[in-house]
């Protein structure tokens, strides 16, 4: 371990302004999560006329490409941190690329046919996740480095969340109200992708100002002290990051998750709960349009899920600080597991009585989106004190990729739930009736899969051992 002062960063309360450009990041990341996640899948098979099987392995295959480059763009951040004293390069790219990429991939016309459109969007898609996660990975590390206190992390990813959850509101319901303006469907997905994709990298670059109020909040010649170090002499540690190669990167993701059973315990509970809300996202607009019968109600299931969640989230935070992190995710979890489950009555008895039950999910959804993201930090600042600071880029790039994993994955299960019960793709302003078992299909990848995956989660999360004492008075013994 280090055997000099542990730096210290802003122990008290974050600038406003600091908290207000980190939050604004999540117009992109929102608008990332939620807008392909809700309509991609519909637009390959009910635009272009892609099977729904291929359809979801193209989402799949997008996501695991995020998988394969998250941990080496985490090792990369670090080192561009121990080089330059911040994350941003590699923020600003990504920041700047995507809009490009995210126009490109709703840009393509039905009359290409279904192969053709298919690799087009899967090759335009790709590009998006890369620019995606060239933002997020160096995002996500920066709580680590703004600030040591545990109950200054949950307020500033409380905020966090309250950005994220209106730029689901927003791109979860605007998003097809620019599809339906030009009144067809080819020119409302290209409006959509431009418009979408320029409010995402503008939310980005705002956030990429955080990266700066992060390296003055803890001087890199302080935070990359390691344990084999005299202090004030990172030039060791900076020889060391640059000369890894791309095996060692991602050892030390795999190294990170083996020694860290506080880390391994959220992300095994997050992956699995982005998974279920993969599914429910993914879903949405099937639901609304063959299951409620209006294509247009997407925006009003979204209105259900966001208005509750943007006034839960200061709730759960105060319930947070009251009863524990940790206490707060698992109740979060268990309202959203009942809420989900109860829509499995819409195989018998489908109406509007559904937004009742997404209002409910999205009261938990606050708590789900905010509480693990405020645990992140601690989790880090934990292995930080045994292994040595200058590694926060290594758990968040991991802890990406495990979120890529769950949304892919929950795409790829309603897909598969479609394939299986005999949904019908078919080209823009083509009719189609879909079969009894197809619309079940629906409803249950809306409703009982996404609660068994959240019952499942509650299996890490109870494992998961870290408490407020680890974290302050540690940190209290080294001022």
């Amino acid at each position: 371990m280090s055997t000099g002062a542990r730096p210290e960063r802003a122990s008290v309360r974050l600038p406003a302004r600091t908290i207000v450009n980190y939050a604004i990041g999540s117009l992109g990341t929102g608008g990332y999560a939620t807008l392909p996640g809700l309509v991609l899948t519909y637009f390959l098979t009910d635009n272009l006329g892609v099977a729904a099987l291929a359809a979801g392995l193209i989402v799949t295959a997008a996501k695991v490409w995020d998988v394969i480059i998250d941990p080496l763009i985490g090792a990369a951040s670090d080192r561009q941190l121990a080089r330059t004293g911040s994350r941003r390069g590699f923020m600003i790219v990504g920041a700047l690329t995507l809009p490009f990429f995210f126009a490109l991939t709703f840009a393509v016309p039905p009359a290409w046919g279904p192969v053709a459109g298919a690799v087009c969007v899967l090759l335009a898609f790709v590009g998006t996740a890369t620019s995606f996660s060239l933002f997020q990975v160096p995002y996500v590390a920066l709580p680590a480095e703004l600030t040591d206190n545990y109950d200054e992390r949950t307020r500033l990813l409380g905020w966090r969340v309250v950005v994220l959850t209106a730029a689901i509101l927003l791109f979860g319901a605007g998003g097809p109200m620019l599809r339906r303006a030009p009144g067809d469907q080819i020119s409302g997905y290209l409006l959509m992708g431009v418009v979408a994709g320029v409010v995402i990298g503008i939310g980005m670059l705002i956030a990429t100002r955080t990266a700066n109020a992060a390296a003055s909040a803890s001087p890199p010649s302080a935070r990359l002290q390691s344990a084999d170090e005299t202090p004030g002499t990172p030039g060791g540690l900076v020889r060391t990051m640059q000369s890894r190669g791309l095996r060692d990167q991602y050892l030390s993701g795999f190294r990170a998750l083996r020694r860290s059973v506080p880390f391994r315990a959220l992300l095994g509970t997050f992956l699995l709960q982005a998974l279920a809300t993969g599914t429910m996202l993914a879903g949405a607009q099937y639901v609304a349009t063959w299951v409620l019968r209006d294509e247009a109600a997407v925006e009003v299931l979204f209105i259900a899920l966001v208005g509750p969640a943007l006034l839960a989230t200061p709730g759960w935070t105060a319930v947070a600080n009251r009863i524990g992190k940790e206490r707060a995710f698992f109740g979060a979890s268990i309202l959203f597991l009942v809420a989900s489950a109860t829509i499995t009555i819409a195989v018998w008895a489908p109406g509007l009585w559904i937004y009742a039950s997404v209002a409910l999910a999205g009261i938990a959804y606050a708590g789900l989106q905010s509480l693990p993201m405020a645990m992140l930090p601690d989790v880090i600042s934990h292995d930080e004190r045994t292994t040595g600071p200058g590694q926060a880029g290594t758990f968040t790039g991991i802890w990406t990729a495990g979120e890529t994993v769950g949304f892919a994955l929950g795409a790829t299960a309603v897909a598969l739930m479609l394939a299986a019960t005999g949904y019908l793709s078919s080209i823009a302003g083509e009719a189609t009736v879909q079969p009894a078992a197809a619309i079940t299909g629906i409803v249950l990848s809306f409703s009982i899969l996404p609660a068994t995956l959240m019952a499942l989660s509650l299996i890490p999360l109870s494992r998961y051992r870290l408490r407020k004492h680890d974290i302050e008075l540690p940190r209290a013994a080294h001022p």
